[in-house]
């Protein structure tokens, strides 16, 4: 039977539209963008039955609608678009084979940033009001920023994020990035996000910290220097934490 005559290459279309499937919906998990794709697979569910049903008008105008939606999903969609195509066009290595991790296609070597060291050292640069800017490379290269600052090639520890970040440091100004378990720049210059939507009690480090996970999938920790609160930042987004070991569990499951 027809049905039954499946060739390779129609095996390999099914699994690079499940794999695409896949990676669009952990881009939007946990955003806004979901409900948005959750309403456009109804309104698209919806279009399919009034075309088998034959009801001419209704199918018209759904799919008139969803003729103009594909310009709009453009615009809404413009981070997840942007952080893919970052993706596809990184030079990093080393992201791609996390990447491909989600997908069960490698070994899972399991974490090797040392996150204990860089809650420990937020601890206690909240306890003296130290202010800090703390960006982890996920998937996409933040080699575009990195020029900015000075280049490093440091393990991650305790007391080298607390002595980089010391008032009295040279390097103290600016953005630290992290890929895997070294330090990989200090002084970096982020691009600051003009988001009218943060509160005005935040400041630069805030901003840049939302500026730069609008553009990639980096995530943020930053130290208050006013009142030394810790956020954590993800998808140009706060993330709430209850305590250090509720933050310790959610960095450990981002950068898995």
């Amino acid at each position: 039977m027809d049905f039954l005559d499946i060739r390779i290459i129609d095996i390999v279309d099914i699994v690079l539209v499940a794999f695409l499937l896949y990676y669009l919906y952990n881009l939007v998990k946990g955003t806004v963008a979901i409900n948005i794709l959750v309403g456009i697979i109804i309104v698209y569910a919806i279009y399919v039955v009034t075309q088998l049903l034959e009801m001419e008008l209704l199918s018209k105008i759904l799919g008139g609608f969803l003729g103009v939606g594909m310009f709009a999903l453009v615009v809404v969609f413009q981070p997840e678009i942007r952080k893919f195509l970052l993706m596809l066009g990184s030079t990093n290595f080393n992201a791609r084979r996390r990447f491909l991790k989600q997908f069960k296609f490698s070994g899972n070597e399991g974490l090797k940033t040392n996150l204990e060291g860089i809650i420990a050292a937020c601890k206690k640069m909240s306890s003296s009001h130290t202010g800090a800017l703390i960006v982890l490379q996920r998937n996409n290269s933040l080699d575009f920023v990195k020029n900015t600052g000075d280049e490093m090639n440091l393990e991650v520890n305790q007391p080298i994020i607390e002595s980089i970040f010391f008032k009295n440091s040279p390097l103290h100004d600016g953005a630290m990035i992290i890929e895997e378990n070294r330090i990989t720049a200090t002084r970096v210059i982020l691009p600051v996000s003009n988001d009218r939507k943060i509160p005005l009690r935040f400041g630069l480090r805030h901003r840049a910290a939302v500026g730069i996970t609008e553009k990639t999938d980096a995530v943020c920790l930053v130290v208050s220097e006013e009142n030394g609160q810790i956020s954590y930042l993800k998808d140009g987004d706060f993330v709430l934490f209850e305590d250090t070991d509720e933050l310790f569990k959610i960095l450990k499951k981002d950068l898995s």
